[in-house]
């Protein structure tokens, strides 16, 4: 049964001070799923103590958590300096992240524990315990030291997805080098960009890097970046193909060359908390990519806490977060928060659908997967391709499953429960920000009743709010901005080079209060549900109509896997709504089925949302990451010349999508 409920008929305006307007909110979603008695038999959390505790003494809440996550070399005698916008965490103490995720567990006696399966896309495989990571890491770091990077130097990191990403990671750390990991499907003027901001000395990457069995070729990217990156002296290069690639003398070096013969032991720099611990480069407004900072021992606190709650880690947990190292997801909760609890991880370097499309699920099969971490776009992918996939292997390993990176649609989340959690596992909807460092919003899964689509609550010790145009909290059933009201110990530090643009993108329009960028709208229960970033909001007629609802009430039908929205320019209401739809397998587009898909919208939602335009695709446009590029569909409605496209996963997707916009706009008029 397909049981969304949404208010129907006109859209109901929501509350709001007389000063300012917000966002209208238009889905009403009512199934939830309280944890169930065979999940509660092992969870880590089952009541609101840690809620309490956070609420009662915020500081004394961090400092307990920071003394029982971290191992320190010199404790801490400050928990928290706050200048707004400006915060120092855990002042006065010292420790090393490398140690926190690898000397300690091999010093406690799980040397031999696995700290990844990694699993090739060509089929090859290899298994790293704790105490082999440590070694790799202390070779690679001393030949980091032999090649004079220091304390306090940059270094590039732009690699594949394979073991030796978290070991060049791990490696800085240790030696105290701040790395800049720039994900491996960017172009060379992305690397170089990121190297020059940063003033980096040295870049790791590889050969090349498989994906959907084609080549990718990071050494000749990096050597056109290098052409105009003047800091960069070095380039360690991983042989992962095999091919022949140039390797310039006195610049370029083999890894395997440089770690034969080095100690497998390096005193690990004892770091201050403040210290930067990497830079990670996200889009902006404007052409330049910001600098987003994360010092040593709050982000490493943060990212250990809330991998440890929100997936509620056993001992036996095997985990998978199926994003990449390059995505700040990837340093989260691949590297950082894993391997600082000390827990079994996959890695997998490949695409979904290579050599089938039941990739995942065999990898699941295999390692006997425990928790999947997910994006919402993997997982309408999934649905587009039928569930006889997933159907064909042994999924009752799972025992929890997570999404991140953009609101999930209600039916999607319904689909992934069912398909991949056997309707009997709990699904944690994430929140969070390379910003944040950390999830911010989402459920903890031994006590929170689940609602479909929702991120849930703020976790203990967040403060979050909904406001209006003037930063006044909506209320409850409301709709509007996304803030953080006060500090965390994983926040942002800054922007690299940059203070003033710091204040201006993230703390200017509501002063005390941190502006996210995305639009909720919260429940009568206090949950809150994403609506994408604000500047997705469609102006309708003047109802500030929100893209996520949109697409939820589309994927809502029987017939739609996926769907993206966009405002396009209109006479008589101002912007009317452009959908794109991808459908599942076995339906086929046509004029009966748009006509149904608009009325399908105005029933559940009201006239007011039902799009104007809908053109079928196979796909939608995505960056490697898997988000959709709504920038590029709103260029399609707009009949405008395409901005950039590079980052794109399959730029041929653009020029179909542009024939199809104009073809079924001609079919409506």
């Amino acid at each position: 049964m397909r049981g969304n409920q949404f208010r129907q008929g006109a859209v109901k305006e929501v509350a709001m001070s007389e000063r300012a307007r917000t966002i209208d909110t238009l889905l009403d979603e009512r199934r939830t799923f309280a944890p169930s008695p065979e999940f509660l038999s092992k969870a880590r959390v089952t009541d609101q103590s840690l809620f309490e505790a956070a609420a009662a003494d915020p500081e004394g809440f961090w400092a307990e958590q920071a003394k029982k996550y971290v191992s320190w070399y010199k404790p801490f005698d400050t928990v928290l300096e706050w200048d707004l916008p400006f915060a120092k965490w855990f002042v006065g103490g010292e420790l090393n992240v490398s140690y926190n995720c690898l000397d300690r567990h091999v010093e406690a006696g799980k040397g031999e524990k696995v700290a990844y399966h990694f699993e090739g896309e060509q089929g090859d495989t290899r298994a790293i315990t704790y105490a082999e990571l440590l070694s790799a890491v202390c070779r690679l770091a001393n030949a980091l030291k032999k090649l004079g990077i220091k304390r306090g130097d940059r270094v590039g990191i732009y690699m594949p997805m394979i073991p030796e990403l978290p070991m060049a990671m791990l490696a800085c750390a240790r030696i105290g080098a701040a790395h800049s990991v720039v994900f491996g499907g960017f172009s060379a003027e992305a690397v170089r960009d990121r190297m020059n901001d940063a003033a980096a000395v040295a870049i790791i990457t590889a050969d090349e890097g498989w994906r959907r069995g084609g080549l990718v070729p990071l050494k000749r990217n990096v050597d056109e970046a290098c052409e105009d990156s003047p800091t960069v002296k070095n380039v360690v290069v991983v042989r992962r193909t095999g091919n022949e690639v140039p390797m310039t003398e006195g610049r370029d070096h083999w890894y395997h060359d440089l770690v034969e013969g080095e100690s497998d032991t390096c005193e690990p720099e004892h770091m201050e908390s403040e210290d930067l611990l990497f830079t990670l480069y996200t889009s902006g407004t404007t052409a330049k990519p910001k600098g987003i900072k994360h010092t040593t021992a709050g982000y490493h606190l943060y990212a250990m806490f809330t991998h440890d709650l929100v997936f509620d880690i056993q001992p036996d947990t095997v985990y998978w977060c199926a994003a990449d190292v390059g995505w700040v997801t990837g340093h989260s909760y691949i590297v950082y928060g894993p391997l600082g609890n000390g827990v079994t991880s996959v890695m997998y370097e490949g695409t979904p659908d290579f050599p089938a499309k039941d990739r995942w699920w065999s990898i699941i099969e295999k390692y006997g997967v425990t928790v999947l971490y997910c994006a919402p776009t993997a997982i309408r992918t999934f649905m587009k391709w039928g569930p006889e996939f997933p159907q064909k292997h042994d999924l009752s390993s799972l025992r929890l499953l997570g999404t991140v990176g953009e609101p999930i649609n209600p039916e999607a989340w319904m689909w992934y429960r069912e398909h991949i959690g056997g309707d009997r596992v709990p699904v944690v909807d994430t929140w969070w920000q390379t910003e944040t460092g950390g999830i911010m919003i989402a459920p903890l899964p031994g006590v929170t009743v689940l609602k479909p689509g929702s991120a849930t609550k703020p976790l203990p010790g967040i403060g979050a709010a909904v406001v209006d145009e003037a930063g006044n909290q909506v209320a409850l059933g409301g709709g509007g901005y996304v803030t953080l009201t006060k500090p965390w110990p994983g926040m942002l530090r800054g922007i690299w080079g940059d203070d003033e643009r710091y204040r201006e993108t993230y703390w200017n329009r509501f002063g005390t209060q941190y502006f996210a960028g995305d639009g909720a709208r919260i429940d009568e229960d206090g949950y809150f549900w994403f609506m994408g970033r604000v500047d997705d909001v469609m102006n309708v007629a003047g109802h500030r109509i929100s893209t996520a609802e949109v697409e939820s009430a589309l994927v809502d039908h029987p017939a739609v896997a996926e769907a993206a929205v966009v405002a396009k320019s209109d006479p008589e209401t101002g912007q009317a709504i452009s959908a794109f739809v991808t459908l599942r397998a076995g339906y086929e587009g046509s004029t009966e089925l748009i006509a149904e898909l608009r009325n399908h919208v105005a029933k559940l939602i009201g006239p007011i949302a039902k799009p104007k335009w809908i053109a079928f695709t196979p796909d939608l446009p995505k960056t490697r990451s898997g988000k959709i590029m709504r920038r590029l569909l709103r260029d399609i409605a707009e009949n405008r010349k395409l901005g950039d496209t590079t980052t794109l996963a399959d730029s041929s997707i653009v020029a179909d999508l542009q024939r199809r916009a104009t073809e079924e706009e001609a079919k409506e008029q």
